[in-house]
Parts: C-alpha cells; sequence; structure tokens
C-alpha cells in the first residue's frame, strides 16, 4: 500500500494505493494519527479511493475511525471509488454511513 497526502489549508487529501487490509491497515491508521494530531486541525479530509484495489474489515475500521475523528472536527469524504470497493461498501452498509462522491 502507498499513501501519499496533499495539504491545502485546512483541507487534507489522502490517496490511498493498492489493498487496505489486515496487514496494511495499521499503517494507515499510524500515518493518519500523525497527520490529524498536527498542529493545523483538520477541517475536511477526503480520502481518495482511485488507486485502491480492495478494501477489508480491518481496513474499513480504520476508516470508521477517521470518521468518528472527523465528526469532532469538520468533515469528510471518499472519491474515486471504483466497482469492487463500491460493492465492499454497500454489502457493509457503509455506503450510508460516508460521504461518497
Amino acid at each position: 500500500m502507498n499513501i501519499s497526502k496533499k495539504a491545502e489549508g485546512s483541507k487534507l487529501t489522502v490517496v490511498i494505493e493498492g489493498r487496505l487490509d489486515t496487514t496494511t491497515a495499521p499503517e494507515l491508521e499510524s500515518y493518519m494519527s500523525g497527520v490529524l494530531g498536527g498542529a493545523e486541525p483538520v477541517k475536511e479530509l477526503v480520502i481518495d479511493m482511485e488507486k485502491l484495489e480492495y478494501v477489508s474489515s480491518a481496513g474499513l475500521r480504520v476508516l470508521l475511525s477517521l470518521q468518528k475523528t472527523m465528526n469532532k472536527q469538520g468533515s469528510m469524504k471518499v472519491t474515486n471509488l471504483n466497482d469492487i470497493v463500491t460493492e465492499i461498501f454497500e454489502v457493509t452498509g457503509f455506503s450510508d454511513i460516508f460521504t461518497i462522491e
């Protein structure tokens, strides 16, 4: 999995590539806690999943945790879901929890 970010003021876009699963979910969780815990608070978080091939329940747990954090300090949306990830979100009900564009 590769993670990259682009900050624009209080807006942060995080691009996730590869697989978000049991092996890589802790890496994303650690990365995001460092980014969101910085001196400049993030008010708008965008998770770009255009190059995400797969997300497991461990990955969904990390995304849910991010959503809960952002509910306290701003907003979060996920963008550019492929068909596989979209289906996972729909089957698990996460499509009702997240703002998806």
